[in-house]
């Protein structure tokens, strides 16, 4: 276990018992939601990011994507 972790868990153990519950329970949510991630990345094939890759760039073609810095201006 790393020194962090260690360290989070220590705090979290001050906690009254429905406070280390709720807490637990968004860390289950997420580490499912990321085994899941990896498990969707370790089975895409080269053919499918192909796919995806085509698809990107024909939005990208057709207009039909937003520039990043309109969603996230540069403020100069």
């Amino acid at each position: 276990m790393t020194e962090l972790l260690e360290k989070v868990i220590t705090e979290l153990k001050k906690l009254p018992p429905d406070q280390q519950d709720a807490i637990a329970s968004r860390w289950m949510d997420e580490l499912k939601d990321e085994q899941q991630w990896t498990e969707r990345f370790e089975s895409t094939t080269d053919e499918q990011w192909d796919n995806l890759a085509e698809m990107v760039r024909q939005e990208i073609s057709n207009g039909e994507t937003t520039p990043l810095d309109k969603i996230f201006p540069v403020n100069s």
